[in-house]
């Protein structure tokens, strides 16, 4: 893989990355506005279209099978139910808080691929899992004058989400990346509809309260097509350090649009989340290299595999 490729594949995790966060942060302005069904609903009903025509115009197929697959299911009910609470949570947090919870998926990923699908992690990786955990702790201070009952929302969302995540790895690898999108956005919409009465009923909607939607969809859909080119083009360990632009986006819009700055304790955590994170990233990388060169070995040893 060329360096310019790997260049262009953290480039474009950089932009997924804002896009994602900028739709959470227009949709956090309208929630005073409509409730988090009606915003599911209708930004699910434009993100349906937006990838539907995509897919029509690459003109790609997927089977009954493969969309009704255990995975599947499986995948886009997590990413339903990670999506309603991550709406929750994210209201009714400061942008940066919010955000730096989220940073510990990761973390929870690599845990969960450990105990689900019995992948490799040494005592290293653990630790940083172990330090990263601590570091979520000190952002969401549990018991103490600091914290808020939706830190914990947010928790829910991380392993919800950690879950889609490790499921994914279950998926066909012939299914395209947009289905899986578009399945998932499917997903969402029908639960927003499902949730609308229960979260306080449809509240009608001006123009400008549904131009800020469509803005959010589109920011929502470059996240979802750039993440997509990043992880397919570029080696991960390289690309996936770019995950945490997130949060330096969610400072910096945090505070020019709600006035709001992290706390001592909560920029603390996050520091320590980031860097348990990176360290993470950083020995899988090098188990990686080290699993590569005992295969290159053993392919140019007389009788080894590949000869």
């Amino acid at each position: 893989m060329t360096l310019s490729t790997n260049y262009k594949a953290a480039a474009f995790m950089a932009l997924a990355m804002s896009g994602f966060i900028i739709n959470d942060v227009i949709v956090k302005t309208l929630s005073d506005e409509i409730n988090a069904g009606q915003v599911m609903f209708v930004r699910g009903l434009m993100m349906v279209t937006l990838l539907a025509a995509l897919i029509i115009y690459k003109k790609q197929r997927i089977t009954v099978r493969q969309a009704t697959s255990v995975p599947m299911l499986l995948r886009v009910n997590l990413e339903a139910m990670a999506t309603t609470f991550f709406l929750i949570g994210f209201s009714n947090l400061p942008v940066a808080n919010a955000s730096a919870i989220m940073q510990s998926l990761p973390l929870v990923v690599t845990l969960g691929a450990f105990l689900f699908l019995n992948e490799p992690v040494g005592w290293r990786r653990v630790s940083a899992i172990l330090i990263g955990f601590a570091g979520v702790l000190i952002i969401i201070r549990p018991g103490l004058d600091g914290f808020n009952i939706y830190s914990l929302v947010m928790l829910v969302v991380v392993v919800l989400a950690a879950g889609r995540d490790i499921v994914t790895r279950m998926l066909d690898k012939d299914i395209s990346p947009f289905y899986v999108s578009l399945l998932a956005a499917a997903a969402v919409t029908l639960l927003g509809a499902a949730l609308i009465v229960p979260f306080g009923g449809w509240q009608p909607m001006t123009v400008k309260t549904l131009s800020t939607l469509i803005i959010a969809a589109g920011f929502l859909f470059v996240g979802y097509h750039f993440i997509v080119l990043a992880m397919r083009d570029g080696d991960i360990a390289t690309v996936a350090p770019f995950r945490y632009a997130a949060l330096l986006w969610a400072i910096l819009l945090g505070y020019l649009i709600f006035d709001d700055l992290p706390d001592f304790w909560t920029i603390i955590g996050s520091i320590i989340v980031v860097g348990s994170g990176l360290y993470a990233i950083f020995r899988e990388h090098q188990r990686n290299r080290s699993v590569q060169a005992i295969s290159k070995s053993a392919t140019q040893i007389p009788g080894g595999r590949g000869t």
